[in-house]
């Protein structure tokens, strides 16, 4: 009789698996705290799952919970109805989340038998909500190979970046995205990037440095787990943070510096 895999044990999925363009939530799947196909990920879980990795309750569903809004392809959002400043405000008292709805990655048809939402991990891939081109580790939507498949040679040169080959800085990942986005000025004809989508990828960093990094550097050696494995850096010896979990004030505040530290002009 087969025995099921302990949560937390590290296994590898195979190509059938759902995956997103974040390598950490896919580390988290790779880790059994998520289904480990990728598939009927439900809101609960998802929120839940932020805690391994040392983000607080609060920010961790700030992540999780406006990705089972709707999706509505930024493209296409003149064709939506129009809502009223009042209509807002009603809204964000009946679901404070919903002012981050944008993020919405969810589709209508996704509904188990018992009427409850639930997400594919390669949902997170839908383009303009978390996902956004100048990627770390992925190419951009409008290039062959998509924006859900890590790219080798973009980690590989994310590693190189390195000034002391030991550790990622904050300055080493600000020279980094200066070099994508002039790489995808040049590669990706259909580009969109702008102040919204920096942000979010300023954010996304941030998260990776102050979860897995003291705020200012990461190991090397935690990044090429997280982007090359797609899995936690146990055996590199780090640590979920225990005594203090990575909350907004601390997040925002990493946001800031790195926009500052990046200083693209748009």
């Amino acid at each position: 009789m087969p025995t099921s895999i302990p949560v937390g044990k590290y296994v590898r999925s195979p190509d059938s698996a759902s995956r997103s363009p974040c390598p950490v939530v896919n580390a988290l799947s790779n880790h059994g705290y998520l289904e480990r196909d990728g598939r009927n990920i439900y809101m609960s879980d998802l929120t839940a799952s932020m805690r391994h990795v040392g983000m607080s309750p609060l920010l961790g569903s700030i992540f999780a919970v406006p990705t089972y809004f709707e999706y509505h392809n930024p493209d296409k959002a003149y064709l939506l109805p129009t809502t009223s400043p009042w209509q807002k405000f009603w809204g964000l008292l009946k679901n404070p989340y919903s002012f981050f709805s944008y993020f919405g990655c969810w589709n209508p048809h996704q509904y188990d038998k018992n009427g409850r939402k639930y997400l594919n991990l390669e949902n997170l891939a839908s383009h303009g909500a978390i996902e956004h081109d100048i990627s770390l580790s992925r190419r951009d939507i409008g290039q062959k190979q998509g924006n859900n498949d890590p790219q080798e040679d973009l980690i590989q040169k994310m590693l190189e970046y390195s000034g002391d080959g030991e550790n990622l800085t904050v300055a080493d990942l600000s020279r980094f995205i200066k070099a994508r986005i002039r790489q995808q000025l040049t590669e990706n004809p259909e580009l969109v990037y702008g102040p919204d989508q920096h942000q979010v990828n300023c954010g996304q960093i941030a998260l990776m440095m102050g979860c897995f990094g003291d705020g200012n550097s990461i190991p090397v050696k935690y990044v090429r787990a997280i982007f090359v494995d797609e899995r936690l850096p146990i055996k590199e010896g780090w640590t979920k943070r225990t005594w203090w979990s990575m909350g907004l004030i601390e997040f925002f505040r990493s946001v800031n510096n790195l926009v500052k530290s990046v200083k693209v002009a748009f």
